[in-house]
């Protein structure tokens, strides 16, 4: 059976409550992102996922992800990846989007981009590479990471544009799948936060 990618989002923190572009700023959880973390490892111990016992697991290096795969239980497993780091927001780092429009009027991040951070060129090129990995695995495999880079995985490993991404919403603590249908890249679930529930 062809490998899946589990994709974890970090808990909340301040800044992703607030609506803040948090790309490479180091920002910790806050207790609420600590219990949904906590819930989300409770998620992934029962059944269909029953633990996942041979998965491999990655994990991006900045605390909010790092603390949230310790907090889920993956943590002694878990390989420290600086590709699933959060795209580099440039100068509208720690700016909400309501902030860069009154400055830059219909921006849109998977369009536009950002000034002085990281090219949709290089977000695609680091999706990807997760993407090989995950496909060229030969078991399933978990990663905890950020918002914007899940999302840009979750549209190249459909083969589709980065733009596509910008439709693929993505709560803190959820749980997504990308796997098989037909033989073919889909999407098994999307965005589920039902474990946060308790």
């Amino acid at each position: 059976m062809a490998p899946r990618i589990l994709l974890a989002r970090h808990g909340q923190t301040a800044w992703s409550l607030s609506g803040k572009h948090t790309g490479r700023t180091d920002v910790p959880l806050l207790e609420e992102g600590r219990r949904g973390a906590k819930l989300l490892g409770e998620r992934l111990r029962q059944t269909p996922q029953a633990g996942f016992a041979d998965v491999e697991v990655r994990t991006s290096p900045l605390v909010r992800a790092h603390e949230t795969c310790e907090l889920a239980g993956f943590g002694d497993r878990a390989e420290v990846w600086d590709t699933l780091m959060e795209w580099d927001y440039g100068a509208y780092e720690g700016m909400t989007p309501a902030e860069i429009q009154d400055a830059r009027p219909g921006w849109l991040i998977w369009r536009d981009g950002v000034p002085e951070g990281e090219t949709l060129a290089e977000v695609t090129a680091r999706a990807d590479e997760v993407v090989r990995w995950a496909r060229s695995a030969d078991r399933d495999v978990l990663i905890f990471a950020h918002g914007h880079i899940l999302r840009s995985i979750g549209a190249r490993w459909l083969g589709l544009p980065i733009d596509f991404a910008a439709r693929l919403r993505l709560n803190p603590t959820s749980l997504s799948t990308l796997g098989w249908a037909y033989g073919e890249p889909a999407i098994e679930s999307w965005n589920e936060t039902g474990h946060l529930a308790g």
